[in-house]
């Protein structure tokens, strides 16, 4: 399992499961563009979620992913739980 979640594994699990509008730039600054602006609606949003899910063995709460209107917003919450979950298992000290 990964430590953190980048951009740059976003991109790679948007374009997987939803492919990219005509005339948005994935490479360029996309962190605070809304995912509708970038072409995503929410069920695409929500795809992503789950594939970000299976990929990293965790879960998201479903207002990780329907309140997360930003890349940079969903990176976020996937860090976060990341984060919790590596210190559940983490081993005591």
């Amino acid at each position: 399992m990964t430590d953190t979640f980048t951009v740059a594994d976003l991109k790679r699990m948007l374009l997987a499961c939803a492919g990219a509008d005509e005339g948005v730039d994935l490479d360029g600054d996309i962190l605070d563009r809304r995912f509708d602006e970038l072409g995503y609606e929410s069920l695409a949003v929500l795809e992503t979620g789950r594939l970000i899910e299976r990929e990293l063995g965790i879960t998201l709460p479903d207002a990780a992913l329907t309140e997360s209107d930003t890349p940079r917003a969903l990176i976020d919450a996937v860090n976060a739980r990341l984060s919790r979950n590596g210190a559940e298992h983490a081993a005591p000290a």
